[in-house]
């Protein structure tokens, strides 16, 4: 596919203008009990060793058996990414030596994955999007883990992970820049927690990505790619494609050539450096799994899963601008994950939807971002932000009172109406009392007085000073219609 060159997106080298090409292939650890082709738990943290059967052990004689729970939300994620569900497929052995890998072979999927192609919708701003093709979704394990740095002169092994069901879900070369690679996997890691196939922990190592780079003059044949490994955050998978692109464009213009290599980014230099060379297929000698049937089910099982899906987040964004009147922007914060969906819908429920928003994105999601704490975490109920608006819409309190209520919930807690009863909150809408404050202030400054009759830009300043002078309590209109009458504006 011919995709056109937005010039926004080149990278200027000494010779001329450079296209970098991405794809990415995450490797995403299927939310289950148990693992692939055993029993033994997949629990995150547990002492090393100690979530090993004799399957992931590889000792003699032991037979894999496949894990239904791994198979079906691996279907469920097909679904979700739009791609075509393979009903017959088939596990591969892909051999290859490490040292935390003890079969010496790795149970893949080659030719036959149980996902083909699919197709992800990514927002990159409110107004643009694009779209990233899926090549096929596999099931395989996980090795596991080697340890170095226990011991000056040994290596030590933990296999807790080994036989981990992973999906490796594989892209097409459709990314263009850093920022859309970001975007995808911000994206594809959303509707993953959506699902409830991969919890999407990056920190733990439950979602990771090798990402593939290769740079080319504009128009041109795709380049030589190099792959860095195992890249566990977002912000490195940006720095490491930056870092990449430019790394092979001063390759290619001082005259050399671009290996293919698998490279590893180093996040405290921020550049990548060789790993080893590529391997082609053909080096792991793929054949089919002789202890493993090929895997097989019916419409009816994918048609029933598919029954069954939450609403994703395409669907809830479209639903919510529909529904709620929101812009497309506070609609893709709110369905970034769905706990943000889920909460925002809880305090919108008979209120002001885009009040409700507001409150939500700028004032609990700002609040929250200040403490390193998503809304999962959010000391404020849905119920306490939902009494602010409401305290605010019956004229109880005003904007300004509001901030200062939100902030004592979310330091103290306690139900708002509650507090601004026993703390003396209200506003004041008693228009004798407004009065007085509002002739004491045109009395201080009668100079300005003039300037606003002559200027009546300048009445801002006056309910300003009034609002000041009242503590925030004075009813914000009672005090604009007082002043206009008092000015003769």
């Amino acid at each position: 596919m011919t995709v056109p060159v937005d010039p926004k997106k080149l990278i200027p080298g000494a010779t001329g203008d450079w296209e970098v090409v991405i794809g990415l292939e995450i490797h995403a650890q299927v939310a289950t009990q148990a693992k692939l082709f055993s029993g033994a738990a997949t629990a995150f943290g547990a002492e090393p060793n100690s979530q090993v059967s004799l399957v992931d052990a590889a000792m003699p004689g032991m037979l894999p058996v496949i894990n239904e729970e791994c198979v079906r939300q691996a279907i469920r994620t097909g679904i979700g990414l739009k791609a075509e569900i393979n009903l017959k497929s088939v596990f591969d052995r892909k051999n290859y030596f490490y040292p935390d890998l003890p079969q010496g072979y790795q149970i893949s999927q080659y030719k036959s994955p149980i996902v083909g192609e699919g197709e992800v919708t990514v927002d990159l701003t409110p107004t643009e999007s694009f779209t990233v093709r899926i090549e096929r979704l596999h099931l395989e394990q996980d090795a596991g883990k080697s340890i170095h740095d226990q011991s000056p002169t040994l290596s030590y092994v933990d296999l807790n992970r080994s036989g981990v069901a992973l999906m490796e879900i594989v892209s097409k070369p459709d990314m263009r820049t850093a920022d859309e690679a970001k975007a995808y996997v911000t994206k594809l890691r959303t509707i993953l927690r959506y699902l409830g196939t991969c919890d999407g922990d990056m920190e733990k190592g439950n979602l990771r990505a090798d990402v593939n780079v290769s740079v080319r003059k504009p128009g041109d044949e795709l380049g030589t790619r190099c792959e860095i490994k195992n890249v566990n955050s977002i912000r490195f998978i940006g720095q490491a494609i930056d870092h990449e692109a430019r790394r092979q464009i001063g390759v290619i213009e001082d005259g050399g050539t671009i290996d293919q290599e698998t490279r590893l980014f180093d996040p405290v230099k921020g550049e990548t450096r060789s790993m080893r060379s590529k391997e082609e297929a053909h080096d792991y000698r793929y054949f089919p799994d002789p202890d493993l049937l090929p895997l097989e089910f019916d419409q009816a099982y994918v048609d029933d899963l598919a029954q069954h899906l939450p609403e994703l987040p395409d669907g809830k964004k479209a639903r919510f601008i529909a529904q709620y009147g929101l812009t497309p922007y506070d609609a893709s914060i709110l369905v970034l994950e769905r706990e943000s969906a889920d909460y925002f819908e809880e305090v919108a429920k008979g209120r002001d939807s885009k009040a409700a928003a507001n409150w939500v994105i700028n004032e609990l999601f700002g609040r929250l971002n200040k403490e390193g704490h998503d809304v999962t975490a959010s000391p404020v109920s849905p119920a306490q932000i939902g009494g602010i608006i409401d305290l605010i819409a019956d004229g109880t309190i005003s904007g300004k009172i509001a901030k200062d209520l939100f902030e004592i919930v979310f330091t103290e807690g306690g139900d708002p109406a509650a507090i601004v009863e026993t703390r003396g909150m209200k506003q004041v809408t008693d228009t004798g009392a407004i009065e007085k404050v509002i002739d004491e202030v045109i009395a201080a400054n009668p100079d300005k007085v003039e300037q606003a009759r002559a200027k009546p830009t300048l009445l801002g300043w006056f309910v300003g000073q009034v609002m000041k002078a009242s503590g925030g309590k004075a009813n914000p209109g009672a005090v604009n219609d007082i002043l206009k009458q008092k000015l003769g504006i």
